[in-house]
C-alpha cells in the first residue's frame, strides 16, 4: 500500500494484545553500581499526590506493573509528602522476591542536603518503603546555598555503609554533574535523571555527550511529554492546570497549536506505519541512551505502555518522527 493510499483509506492498526506474563525488560550496567539498572521505569510522582479514595487504585497500579514484569520504580521523600513511598513500599512488601528483584529509587529534596539532613531524609525514606537499602539515591535538584562537597561526601558515606546500592542526581547541568563528580573519592555518579521527550530535549540533549562519556545513565522523565505522546489532548480534550504548569510551556497558548499540530502529524506516522504513538516516543529515548520514566496512574495505563515497548519501530521511523517534533515537517 502507498503512502497516497494510506491517506485515501486509513489502515486501522491491528491492537497489541495486552500482556498477560510478565515482559522480558533489559538491563543497562553502570560501573560502580551494586546491580543492574532496568531499561523502563515507573514514575509514581503522581501516586500518593491524590486523596485517600484513590489509593486503591494506585495500589493496584503498582501491582499491575510487578505483576508484568516492570522492575524499577521511581519515587521521591517530597511525592505526596512521603505517601508515594509508603504506598510503593506497602505494595512491594507483599511481593514475593521484592528485596532481591526490584530496583528502588528515592530522592532526598533539594531542601535536605546538608549532611545531617541527606541521612535523616534517608533513614525516614527507607522506613516508608520498609527497606534496609535502596538501589539508587537521587539529589532531586541542586541547591546553590548548599555546597555540592558537603552533600557528595553525606552520599558516599551512606554509599560505604551499602544503604543505598549507587548514587545519582537529577535536573543537574554538565558543570554541576563535574562539580558532583569532584566530590566523590569512591563511589561513582551513576544517573543524571532530567526531562527529556521528542518535544522538550534541551536538559537531556545539553548532558547527553558529558554522560555518555562518564557512563552516566541518562534517566528520562515525562518521556511521553504528559500524554502528548499518547496522543491525548490532540482532539480538543481538556488540558487539566497541573498538566499546563509542568510542561515546559508545551501547553502554553502561544507554542499550543503548533505543538498539537505536529502531534497530530507524529499520530499519523504512527497509524501509517502501524505502531503506538507511545512506542516511538519510548524507543526514540532509548535510541538516544535515555531510559525513559513512564508516569502510569491506572492498571491499564501499565497495560498500554507496555504494549508500547513490546513494538520497537524501525529507525527510518523514528529519524521521521524526530524531524517532525522538531518542526521540520509538520
Amino acid at each position: 500500500m502507498t503512502p497516497t493510499a494510506r491517506k485515501a483509506s486509513p489502515k486501522r492498526r491491528r491492537p497489541t494484545p495486552a500482556p498477560t506474563a510478565p515482559v522480558a525488560l533489559g538491563t543497562y550496567e553502570i560501573p560502580g553500581a551494586a546491580k543492574r539498572h532496568p531499561v523502563l521505569g515507573l514514575g509514581l510522582w503522581g501516586l500518593g499526590r491524590w486523596g485517600p479514595e484513590d489509593e486503591a487504585r494506585t495500589k493496584a497500579t503498582i501491582g499491575r506493573a510487578w505483576e508484568l514484569g516492570l522492575r524499577w520504580f521511581d519515587t521521591a521523600e517530597v511525592y505526596g509528602n512521603g505517601r508515594s513511598e509508603r504506598l510503593l513500599g506497602e505494595v512491594l512488601g507483599r511481593a514475593a522476591g521484592t528485596a532481591d528483584d526490584a530496583y528502588v529509587v528515592t530522592k532526598v529534596s533539594w531542601e535536605h542536603l546538608r549532611p545531617s539532613q541527606v541521612r535523616a531524609s534517608l533513614i525516614n525514606s527507607l522506613e516508608r518503603l520498609g527497606r534496609r537499602s535502596v538501589d539508587l539515591y537521587l539529589v532531586h535538584a541542586p541547591d546553590r546555598h548548599v555546597p555540592l562537597r558537603e552533600t557528595m561526601s553525606a552520599l558516599e558515606s551512606l554509599y560505604r555503609e551499602g544503604k543505598v546500592g549507587a548514587i545519582g542526581v537529577s535536573n543537574f547541568t554538565v558543570e554541576e554533574l563535574e562539580e558532583a563528580a569532584r566530590h566523590l573519592s569512591e563511589a561513582r555518579l551513576a544517573v543524571n535523571q532530567v526531562e527529556y521527550n521528542l518535544f522538550y530535549r534541551e536538559e537531556g540533549e545539553n548532558v547527553r555527550d558529558y554522560c555518555r562519556t562518564h557512563r552516566i545513565l541518562v534517566e528520562a522523565y515525562t518521556p511521553l511529554a504528559r500524554g502528548l505522546l499518547h496522543g491525548r489532548y490532540v482532539d480538543g480534550a481538556r488540558i487539566p492546570a497541573e498538566v499546563r504548569r509542568y510542561s515546559h510551556r508545551l501547553f502554553e497558548g502561544d507554542r499550543l497549536p503548533e505543538i498539537l499540530a505536529r502531534t497530530r502529524t507524529l499520530r499519523e506516522l504512527a497509524e501509517r506505519e502501524e505502531v503506538p504513538l507511545a512506542s516511538i516516543a519510548l524507543h526514540w529515548l532509548e535510541g538516544r541512551g535515555a531510559a525513559p520514566i513512564v508516569g502510569m496512574s491506572r492498571p491499564e495505563q501499565v497495560d498500554g505502555n507496555l504494549r508500547a515497548w513490546a513494538v520497537r519501530p524501525s529507525a527510518r521511523v523514528l529519524a521521521e518522527a524526530e524531524a517532525i517534533a522538531r518542526g521540520d515537517r509538520a
